[in-house]
């Protein structure tokens, strides 16, 4: 079969639903300045969608840094893969900062996260090291994955017993192999908002012999008593080998970091080809992320806020009796029972009459006949804003229980 001809038999899982899903339900365009209020098809909604947790992203401060860097730098220096001849001192001090403020002997910038963590997973095993990872693990991890060449093993998501199963598993295999064992999980599961069982999952260091890889992409900035992540919420970040973050979360910037000790950090530093092969980080994202950072660390109200949003939003969800499932982060899932079209005909409602802009979530990412729709509170946000939506939410439910979204199709938006 040509490879074309099959392209136009199978689109894939999401792409199944490209006509009927492009440019509204997928590929959305929302226009207009990073605000919990932006323009949707030329209408303003309230969006619960960007994952600026503590409002960096348009914040005034980091507009004025960028805008200088910019102006200074350009976008192209310094040209060239860092290994060959895009080193800069600000770079480095960017990578001190960052393994200082997570509490680690050294850090190595990323261009970015899902190509970094790939390339992490590939450079720090081998075909005869043995991998045991988290069964709802990010796509970037399962990519990762696909590479090793070597035995896997997946648990039961944040399930103890069954993780010890693996580990037993694990164990005896690399003994006859002589590889080692890493554990991959993450720090805070980016669609149900739970946080991976850190400090359980290091106790068990005292009955096996494993190291673990943490993908703390949503933890960072928003979890802990200083913001330096979900390791630090569980005070484990000592136990942690190698922990791994994103900008483009908290940071509301490009780029990412992996941080451990300094052996490892050289080690990656000389080995993960996705940064081997590709251009430095440019000035003015480097100093921008120095600013955030700096922000992060010393504007300790705008995460108070936050989590002020977070937690009106997500008790006032469960009083009304919603089910937001056992999330501990500010990721607010709210969950209803339902199909594609119903799922489809409840998104419209909230953006065409109650103007509210969140994502939704369907199977396969979720059950079969589970709709989830994803809330992320952030600075920025209002109690205002909480109320409001917690209102159109409920009036949303009682539709759905009184069958007004049902056998409807799947609705066009043209």
């Amino acid at each position: 079969m040509d490879i074309f001809d099959k392209i136009k038999k199978n689109r894939g899982a999401l792409g199944q639903y490209q006509e009927e899903a492009h440019g509204y339900f997928t590929f959305p365009k929302l226009e207009g300045e990073l605000a919990p209020r932006m323009k949707f098809r030329g209408k303003e909604v309230l969006n619960w969608s960007l994952n600026n947790y503590i409002g960096l992203g348009n914040h005034p401060e980091v507009r004025e840094v960028d805008a200088k860097a910019a102006k200074d730098w350009g976008l192209a220096y310094p040209m060239g893969a860092r290994i060959m001849s895009g080193q800069t001192s600000k770079h480095e001090e960017l990578e001190a900062k960052l393994a200082e403020f997570v509490g680690k002997e050294a850090a190595y910038l990323l261009n970015y996260g899902y190509q970094g963590m790939v390339s992490i997973i590939d450079a720090l095993v081998g075909r005869n090291d043995v991998i045991v990872y988290d069964y709802e693990s990010h796509a970037c991890i399962l990519d990762g994955l696909r590479l090793h060449m070597g035995k896997r093993y997946v648990y039961l998501h944040n399930d103890m017993k069954n993780f010890e199963k693996q580990l037993e598993r694990a164990t005896k295999l690399s003994q006859k192999t002589g590889g080692g064992i890493l554990v991959i999980t993450e720090g805070v599961f980016g669609m149900a908002g739970d946080l991976g069982k850190l400090d359980e999952i290091v106790e068990l260091k005292k009955k096996f012999k494993f190291r673990i890889l943490v993908d703390d992409a949503h933890g960072f900035g928003t979890m802990g008593a200083t913001g330096a992540g979900t390791a630090e919420h569980f005070n484990v970040q000592d136990k942690i080998d190698v922990y791994f973050a994103t900008f483009a979360k908290a940071m509301a910037g490009i780029g990412a970091f992996v941080a451990s000790n300094e052996n490892v950090v050289n080690y990656l530093t000389y080995n993960m080809r996705s940064q081997i092969y590709a251009k430095s980080l440019p000035m003015p994202m480097v100093i921008g992320a120095l600013h955030r950072l700096e922000m992060l660390k010393n504007k300790k109200e705008l995460r108070e806020k936050m989590w002020k949003i977070v937690n009106a939003l997500q008790s006032g969800l469960k009083n009304a009796g919603f089910d937001i499932g056992v999330t501990e982060s500010p990721v607010t899932p709210v969950f209803f029972s339902g199909g594609v079209s119903e799922a489809a005909t409840i998104t419209m409602d909230l953006r065409e009459n109650y103007n509210i802009f969140c994502s939704i979530v369907i199977y396969p990412v979720v059950p079969k006949n589970t709709i989830m729709l994803r809330l992320i509170p952030t600075s920025m946000h209002t109690l205002e804003d909480v109320n409001y939506t917690i209102k159109a939410f409920s009036e949303i439910q009682n539709k759905l229980k009184s069958g007004a979204y049902k056998n409807q199709g799947v609705p066009s938006f043209s």
